[in-house]
């Protein structure tokens, strides 16, 4: 499994405008739900029930939000780049422009776990980030996450 089974081009927002996380989170599950066809609030519902028992905001300025959704067929990934930094309580502190979110069907802990194990790869790699951040358009983002994504692969 790599990024481009997780991610689909019109998977990307690029220049998300958001003033906290919540609005963040709101956004991208209304952009979940079309991809998805789920309804937002209960994408919002899931996500916001995961945040409450840690940040997602995994340092650095990335966040992985994620969750399990019933009636899911396979796992979907999201990836906004922030027009501006929000605070997300994550654990450095940090404010928050890199936004991959992870939906997986309930049922799908094994593939949910290494799905968060190469989206947290490639957030953690330094030049992978700056890459991301420089990104001029949605396309471009994508194409640096998957592009990225293949060149750790192999």
């Amino acid at each position: 499994m790599g990024l481009d089974d997780l991610l689909k081009p019109e998977g990307v927002i690029y220049n998300l405008k958001a003033r906290c996380k919540r609005e963040t989170l709101e956004a991208m599950a209304a952009h979940a739900s079309r991809l998805v066809a789920r309804p937002a609030d209960e994408i919002i519902a899931t996500l916001l029930e995961r945040e409450q028992l840690g940040s997602t905001g995994v340092g650095d300025g990335a966040a992985i939000p994620h969750g399990k959704i019933d009636g899911l067929s396979q796992i979907a990934g999201l990836l906004a780049l922030l027009e501006k930094p929000v605070s997300f309580d994550s654990l450095d502190d940090q404010p928050v422009d890199l936004v991959f979110m992870l939906l997986a069907p309930a049922n799908a802990t094994a593939a949910h776990l290494k799905a968060l194990a190469k989206v947290s790869r490639l957030l953690r790699d330094r030049e992978a980030r700056a890459a991301l951040r420089g990104a001029e358009s949605a396309e471009a983002l994508f194409a640096i996450a998957v592009a990225d994504q293949k060149h750790h692969a192999a």
